[in-house]
């Protein structure tokens, strides 16, 4: 016969391999109830071993989201013991780490989206730092206002007449590395989540985008939209990119926002692409910064930049529209940062059939399929599929007139657990 103490080690999630998926493993404890034990945090690094600032600082941020989380990290900060609390909700705003071990405020968010509607309350979270320029590591805000926040709604976050949808807003820009912006994120909570039947591509009918400039000339972010019209206007009319130019002071706005950016130069731009079938694909780019490879640490933005090691704006356009008409060819309903992300809320849904159309998965993908089986007990049937679509001979085209010939793509099924926020009233 086994006691209580022999059963709760049984259910903690252990692993030895350090920070390896930190946020996932992290949500996954806080949504499947079960303690979480990492170990070996970077303990191969001699000169700074443990967890990092931005971790410390996410994990801040859970215990203030949360009632009754224990954490408990050892001296040299190389273990970590996790034991989930409740989650709240409500009023909060945090302030990301900045420099060298900081990270942008999309990657905080992107943790902190497969949470935010199972609280007591509805979350209205503000986080302070680092909004653009860091799109190689992390995902911009308006990266996931158009990719994650449709995806959302799509399982049943916001769609009755309770509470507004959720809604990602940039109230100050600010680049990387110095920061400066702000952002607010507001995410009703809901009882359950909709099982979703995603497989229909259809045809691709309009490409939007947004270039954001800060500190630099105004016309860096019109000619970054004017490549991508290069490219875009040779297979579809409905082409149309947002300049969003920010200079070094702001300017009081009507809605008593205050307009400018943070201290840092910047340029990037995010391109998304509709189909007929609703399929929202998004991707984005953002100019290369000068990095210290040696020390990993971003330049500071009083440094002169040397201009040979910039990115032209051209270039910028044409490396976005590419990887655009790339995740367009790959096939799937949803662009491949968002696969994981997709995964876990397919987990949570009622006891149902959830079905979704993907590409080809990324690294990451694979690893968070075994941590879900692992946390949740969720299998995935994974069927290749060479057809764009269901029953329809025509719709293996990929809406430019042509085949998607390489693209073939998985029908990914899951059966949910049924997960219920038992804080909300029927």
């Amino acid at each position: 016969m086994t006691t209580k103490s022999e059963a709760a080690k049984s259910r903690t999630l252990k692993y030895n391999d350090g920070a390896t998926q930190f946020r996932q493993r992290l949500i996954s404890s806080i949504l499947s109830h079960r303690p979480l034990l990492l170990r070996n945090i970077r303990s191969d690094d001699l000169d700074a071993p443990g967890l990092r600032e931005h971790e410390a600082s996410f994990l801040r941020l859970l215990d203030r989201m949360t009632n009754g989380t224990k954490i408990e990290i050892n001296a040299t900060g190389t273990q970590l013991r996790f034991k989930p609390g409740v989650l709240l909700g409500g009023d909060i705003e945090h302030d990301c780490p900045i420099g060298g071990s900081g990270r942008s405020v999309g990657w905080f968010l992107e943790g902190i989206f497969p949470l935010a509607a199972f609280g007591k309350e509805p979350l209205q979270l503000t986080l302070n730092g680092v909004t653009d320029g860091t799109s190689d590591i992390d995902p911009s805000v308006d990266y996931l206002s158009s990719s994650f926040i449709p995806l959302l709604i799509k399982f049943g976050i916001g769609v009755d007449d309770d509470h507004p949808p959720p809604v990602l807003k940039v109230t100050k820009r600010g680049a990387a590395p110095m920061g400066g912006g702000s952002v607010d994120f507001y995410c009703p909570i809901v009882k359950e989540l909709n099982p979703i039947d995603f497989v229909d591509f259809g045809k691709v009918k309009r490409v939007r985008g947004t270039a954001v400039s800060c500190r630099i000339p105004p016309s860096s972010a019109a000619r970054v939209a004017h490549s991508v019209k290069g490219v875009m206007h040779r297979l579809l009319p409905d082409v149309w990119i947002h300049t969003d130019v920010h200079s070094s002071s702001g300017k009081k706005r009507k809605s008593g926002d205050v307009g400018g950016c943070g201290p840092s130069p910047g340029l990037s731009v995010n391109l998304t692409a509709t189909t007929t079938e609703g399929v929202c694909l998004s991707v984005e780019c953002s100019m290369n910064h000068n990095i210290n490879s040696d020390s990993g640490d971003m330049m500071q933005h009083d440094q002169t930049v040397e201009r040979k090691n910039i990115e032209l704006p051209e270039d910028l356009g044409k490396r976005s529209a590419t990887l655009l008409l790339q995740e367009i060819y790959s096939g799937g309903c949803i662009d491949t940062s968002a696969q994981s992300f997709a995964m876990l809320m397919m987990c949570l849904t009622p006891e149902d059939v959830s079905r979704i159309r993907l590409g080809q998965f990324s690294q990451y993908t694979i690893m968070s399929l075994r941590l879900y089986k692992e946390a949740f007990g969720v299998e995935f049937k994974l069927r290749a599929d060479d057809n764009g679509g269901e029953g329809s001979d025509d719709e293996s085209d990929d809406g430019f007139g042509s085949k998607r010939g390489g693209g073939q793509t998985i029908i990914c099924s899951c059966l949910g657990i049924g997960y219920r926020n038992m804080a909300r009233a029927s």
